[in-house]
C-alpha cells in the first residue's frame, strides 16, 4: 500500500550504501538508483549527494524517511486488522532467527501456524541477529528471534517493535579434570588466565564472550575460534582452551567435559528478544507464533 520506492530510501538509509541495499532488497545497483531518482523528481527534493565515493543522505531524505516510518507502522497495523477480519488465512510468514534459536524456538512456532492456518505458507529462516533485522525491514521476514548486542538497533529504534522473550544463562565449559571441574558455581574471573575458545571476530558469539569477560574485568586470552558449540566442547575435551555455552545449547554427552553454572554481578546471560515491523504485533498470525514461542520459551526455562 505504501511506495514501495521508499522502502528502498530506507534499505539505503539502514545500509549505507546503493550496493548493500540492493543486495538486500534482491535488486541490481542500477535499479536502487533508479528508483531513488524516480522519488526524488516525485517529492521534488534531493534525496542523496555524492560523498567520496559514496552517498549522503541529505536533510530531505531524513524527513521523508521519518515520515515513511509512520506509513509502513500504519500499514503493518492496516494488514493486521484486515487479517483478523478475514474468514480464511493465506499467504505466507516468515520466521527468522539465530542458530540456537531455530533449534529450540522456532520449529515449533512453525508447526503451530501449519496447524492452524492449514492454508498458510511457513518458512524458517536460520540468520545472525543483524541479519533477522535486514530480512525484517526488506519485508522477507515476519518475527524475528534475536540477541540484543551493540550491532543490533537499539529498543528505542521505531521501524521495530523488540521485546524481551527470555534471559540465556552462560555456562562455563572446561575439560574434565581441570581444577574448576569440580565446582558447582564459578564466576568469569576464576578463568581470567585460560586460554578462550571464542567465535569468529565480527559474530554475535565473539561480541557475546568478549562483552561478558569485559564486564568480569579482564579480556580474554583467544587461542582458538569455533562457531559451532560442539567444535568449541570438542576443541576444550583434548584440553586446547574453555568455552562459553549458552544454556539453550545442547552439547554431545559423550564429551569428557564439565559445564559449570556461572555466578557473578552480573551473571553473564544473552537476551533474547522477539523483532518484528512496528505495527505488525496484532496480526493474528503473529500472535498465534507469538504464543508458540513463550509457550517453548518456558518449557525450556521454566520461571
Amino acid at each position: 500500500m505504501v511506495d514501495p520506492k521508499l522502502r528502498v530510501l530506507q534499505m539505503v538509509a539502514h545500509h549505507g550504501t546503493v550496493t548493500a541495499a540492493a543486495a538486500a532488497l534482491h535488486y541490481t545497483p542500477s535499479a536502487v538508483s533508479h528508483q531513488l531518482r524516480q522519488l526524488a523528481a516525485e517529492l521534488g527534493v534531493e534525496l542523496v549527494t555524492q560523498s567520496g565515493r559514496g552517498i549522503r543522505l541529505t536533510a530531505a531524505a531524513t524527513t521523508v524517511l521519518r515520515h515513511a516510518e509512520l506509513l509502513y507502522a500504519q500499514e503493518e497495523r492496516a494488514r493486521a486488522e484486515l487479517a483478523a477480519a478475514a474468514e480464511e488465512t493465506g499467504g505466507s510468514f516468515t520466521l527468522c532467527g539465530f542458530s540456537t534459536a531455530a533449534s529450540h524456538l522456532l520449529p515449533p512456532a512453525a508447526a503451530a501456524l501449519r496447524d492452524h492456518y492449514p492454508q498458510l505458507g511457513v518458512r524458517v529462516i536460520e540468520a545472525e541477529p543483524t541479519r533477522c533485522f535486514d530480512l525484517l525491514l526488506a519485508g522477507d521476514a515476519d518475527l524475528a528471534l534475536v540477541i540484543a548486542t551493540a550491532q543490533t538497533p537499539p529498543s528505542s529504534d521505531t521501524r521495530f517493535d523488540q521485546r524481551p522473550l527470555l534471559d540465556d544463562p552462560l555456562d562455563l565449559v572446561v575439560p574434565s579434570g581441570h581444577p574448576l571441574a569440580d565446582r558447582a558455581t564459578a564466576t568469569l574471573a576464576d578463568a581470567a588466565d585460560e586460554p578462550w575458545i571464542v567465535g569468529r571476530p565480527g559474530s554475535t558469539y565473539h561480541h557475546l564472550v568478549l562483552t561478558a569477560c569485559t564486564a568480569a574485568g579482564f579480556t580474554p586470552n583467544i587461542a582458538h575460534y569455533a562457531d559451532e558449540w560442539e567444535t568449541g566442547a570438542a576443541l576444550v575435551a583434548h584440553g586446547f582452551g574453555i568455552i562459553l555455552v549458552p544454556r539453550l545449547a545442547r552439547l554431545h554427552a559423550s564429551r569428557p567435559v564439565e559445564r559449570i553454572p556461572l555466578r557473578g554481578e552480573p551473571a553473564p546471560v544473552r537476551r533474547i528478544l522477539t523483532a518484528s515491523r512496528l505495527g505488525s504485533r496484532e496480526h493474528p498470525v503473529l500472535i498465534t507464533a507469538l504464543s508458540a514461542i513463550t509457550g517453548a520459551a518456558s518449557a525450556l526455562h521454566p520461571g
